[in-house]
């Protein structure tokens, strides 16, 4: 590993000061920016790793910052969420780097120099790649993996520029490292459910290679991922709408899906504890879905004539669990979608991507839930590649859910199906939640999620 990667670290709240103006300008143009629509008003530095010198043709800093906002309009105050940045800083920034630009900094170490997001810049990436093949230790920054599986040296980077909550980078299409953006402490499921599953042999979701954390006041933080690439892999998401955009059937690959999510949640239900769900570990679930519905009624008016007919799905599981019927939950994926699935030239899918939701709080995240959560977001995820087709193609949806769940259930022994009250009521949760999300951040997409209100608020939402 090169001398300048093994600088220690340095907490500058000069540099933090000088960044401020440009960074609040440039974070809420960002696609993984989660604080959208409310104001930033303050950074605070949580840690500052040097990783080049500032002083060479490319500095290079790691910061970690919490954004502080006010809160919306009737919300709470915000209390904050924290990101991590790589920072390059260069004399001038060539044509190549121009997507990447943070601004030009006028004062502070940094001044007469321009800063962009590194992640973009080969070289930088380049370092990161070095730390996590030394198991390098710079600052509080923690370069870590599994001893069994090597790192080349010399891999080409690339950063995936398609649009995501993180960001991605893949190397020599061996390696891609996922960069978590939001940074909370604790553990993070999208390195803890990858590792149990890779104990267990679980050959649907690829084995965690090395990891980077940073240790803070006696809390640590994941910050990045690095898996093996699945070359040549489709993204589930590109296909369902390429399959819709030429008319062809999906039956089989949503079926296969099916049985890959049964695979992965059989190795997880071994991998880690299961508990059972009663009446009285249910009622706050339900409670909690109701206020979720009385939000968003209040939020988007369009949502409003359907609250009776959605409100009967929380009640209907009331009602179920009074009865005396209970439900096994464990770890699950907690935000599956289409997009969240890789097949492979080979026809094999992959799940990827287990940090859940990343809004909720990290204690929830892994909270064990009932499996159909999974299914639920499965099935609106085939909803809105349908919706998505011009014309909409409700049959093509209807189809594949009936593939997806009979793939799921010869795998598992389990008909999701089966569990209607409990998937009805978890559907139902998940698409108020869209209603919300398309109508603060994408409007023209409110239809894809009313068209399932409409449903799931019928006398027989099937």
């Amino acid at each position: 590993m090169s001398e300048a990667v093994t600088r220690p670290a340095t907490t500058s709240a000069g540099l933090l000061a000088s960044l401020d103006p440009l960074l609040r300008a440039w974070l809420p143009r960002q696609r993984w920016f989660a604080g959208k629509g409310r104001p930033v008003t303050g950074l605070s530095l949580v840690a500052a790793t040097e990783l080049l010198p500032p002083d060479g043709p490319l500095g290079l800093y790691h910061l970690i910052v919490r954004v502080h906002q006010s809160g919306l309009p009737g919300e709470r105050p915000h209390p904050g969420d924290s990101y991590q940045f790589l920072i390059g800083a260069r004399e001038a920034l060539p044509p190549r780097l121009a997507p990447a630009l943070i601004g030009h900094v006028p004062t502070g170490p940094l001044a007469g120099r321009t800063v962009y997001d590194a992640l973009y810049d080969p070289r930088p990436a380049d370092v990161l790649l070095e730390a996590l093949r030394t198991r390098a230790r710079v600052g509080v920054l923690r370069f870590e993996g599994d001893p069994g599986q090597e790192i080349r040296s010399g891999l080409v980077p690339r950063l995936v520029t398609s649009e995501q909550s993180n960001s991605s980078v893949v190397y020599g299409d061996t390696f891609i490292l996922k960069v978590l953006r939001r940074v909370v402490p604790g553990v993070n499921p999208d390195l803890e459910l990858p590792l149990a599953l890779s104990r267990e042999g679980c050959a649907q979701v690829p084995a965690p290679t090395a990891w980077i954390r940073a240790e803070l006041d006696d809390e640590a933080y994941v910050l990045g991922v690095l898996q093996p690439f699945v070359q040549g892999a489709a993204d589930g998401w590109e296909l369902a709408l390429s399959r819709l955009a030429k008319g062809e059937d999906f039956t089989a690959e949503a079926h296969a899906l099916g049985r890959a999510t049964a695979e992965v949640h059989t190795a997880l239900a071994r991998a880690l504890p299961t508990v059972t769900l009663g009446r009285a570990q249910l009622e706050p679930l339900v409670t909690s879905m109701r206020e979720h519905l009385d939000a968003a009624a209040q939020a988007v008016p369009a949502l409003r004539p359907y609250v009776p007919g959605l409100r009967s799905a929380f009640d209907a599981l009331t009602v179920r669990s009074a009865a005396g019927h209970d439900w096994t939950a464990q770890r699950i994926h907690g935000d599956l979608h289409l997009g969240q699935c890789l097949r492979s030239a080979s026809g094999r899918w992959s799940l990827i991507d287990f940090e859940g939701e990343p809004a909720k709080p990290l204690a929830e995240r892994r909270m064990p839930q009932p499996t159909v959560r999974d299914v639920a977001g499965m099935l609106r995820s085939f909803d809105y590649a349908a919706h998505s087709a011009s014309p909409p193609a409700p049959d093509w949806a209807r189809t594949c859910r009936d593939a997806y769940c009979a793939g799921y259930a010869e795998a598992s022994g389990s008909d999701p199906r089966g569990e209607s009250v409990l998937l009805r009521a978890y559907e139902t949760d998940k698409a108020v939640y869209e209603v919300v999300y398309e109508a603060r951040h994408r409007p023209d997409w409110l239809p894809v999620p009313l068209s399932a209100v409409r449903r799931l608020a019928s006398p027989d939402p099937s």
